[in-house]
């Protein structure tokens, strides 16, 4: 049985194995999808937005959460984001679609950076006393506490420490 290409294959005969193998490369790679889980959901949420903020797309579609829920409103009211709508998928998933803000006349981002903190393999936990400052302040922090998910400045206000998710400046 002939397993490799000769020099004298007919170009129908080329092109069926290199089908062939692509087909087969993606079976593979759809049952690998399949299998593997996320692990880190919110750091895929804030990549989904950075990497929309680097492409200057003016809208950006991620799978929602409750936390991803709460994060993409505490956004809003900070003024990061223009607007957003949650929705479902055609399985019944939820999702998240933000319309990213940008300025009239430079046309720059409203979200300069984007960085995960506290991460599964690494939690990050601040009380009060060492709540961390993003920028001296011009940036925000966002905390999931025992009262839910707040800025570090409403954290503060609250008496209230918890796990510090994400900076965002």
């Amino acid at each position: 049985m002939k397993n490799f290409l000769s020099p004298g294959d007919s170009i129908v005969r080329i092109k069926m194995y290199f089908c062939a193998a692509i087909l087969k490369r993606l079976q593979i790679l759809l049952i690998f999808n399949f299998l593997i889980t996320m692990t880190d959901p919110i750091a895929d949420f804030l990549t989904r937005i950075r990497n929309a903020v680097k492409a200057n797309h003016k809208v950006v579609e991620a799978p929602g959460s409750k936390m991803k829920q709460e994060i993409t409103k505490i956004l809003y009211e900070q003024g990061y984001i223009l607007a957003y709508k949650f929705g479902t998928d055609e399985k019944g998933h939820p999702t998240i679609k933000i319309a990213l803000k940008y300025h009239p006349a430079t046309k720059t981002n409203a979200i300069k950076g984007l960085q995960r903190v506290s991460r599964p393999g690494l939690r990050c936990y601040a009380n009060v006393a060492n709540m961390p400052k993003v920028l001296n302040g011009l940036g925000i922090a966002i905390l999931s506490t025992p009262k839910g998910i707040m800025t570090d400045k409403k954290a503060r206000q609250e008496n209230v420490g918890g796990e510090v998710l994400c900076y965002i400046y």
